[in-house]
């Protein structure tokens, strides 16, 4: 019966239809080869996976190792510009007068350090920093930080009577706010 065909009747109509025969379970060999190239494809991608993860985890590093790289460089570079200053300072203070040598040696040094805060004050400004000015300014807390209020017949409620210390920034961003007194 292997090259004769079954005839078999559809309960819908009622018409005969004709179908191959099938004998026993399909062949095994074929089904093998199947999953044998099934297996080989995921095999491959998971390979292709696999390589991929670790570009992916290099590329990671390199990038992490060129930002620091880079990072060094620049802070190099800035450094570098404040060690002139740095140098300057060094043989100011090591030429420092004494009483003996009198006011005007004396003033001639401190002509030197201002000379020098001047060289300092234009590498911040070459930068991009500036100074946030304050003193009898209103308070505004994203620029000052108060630490003190006190009582002024000189300045207006809210106005800034005193810098402790100047704040800087960069750009719009601040560096570091201006410690202030404010008057009550």
């Amino acid at each position: 019966m292997a090259d004769e065909e079954k005839i078999s009747e559809t309960p819908e109509n009622g018409a005969a239809t004709t179908a191959p025969a099938v004998e026993g379970p399909p062949p095994t060999e074929a089904l093998e080869r199947e999953l044998e190239a099934a297996k080989a494809k995921a095999a491959e991608h998971l390979d292709g996976w696999l390589r991929a993860q670790a570009e992916l985890q290099n590329f990671r590093r390199r990038v992490e190792r060129d930002r620091a790289e880079m990072q060094q460089e620049l802070t190099g570079k800035i450094i570098a510009r404040y060690l002139d200053v740095l140098d300057d300072l060094d043989r100011a203070l090591k030429h420092q007068p004494s009483e003996a040598d009198g006011a005007a040696a004396l003033a001639k040094w401190a002509q030197g350090i201002g000379a020098i805060h001047r060289k300092f004050q234009n590498i911040l400004e070459a930068e991009g920093v500036s100074r946030i000015e304050a003193d009898g300014q209103a308070f505004d807390p994203n620029l000052h930080e108060a630490i003190a209020h006190e009582e002024s017949e000189t300045h207006a409620s809210g106005q800034i009577t005193e810098v402790l210390r100047h704040g800087y920034k960069i750009g719009d961003r601040v560096i570091r706010p201006a410690l202030v007194k404010v008057a009550k």
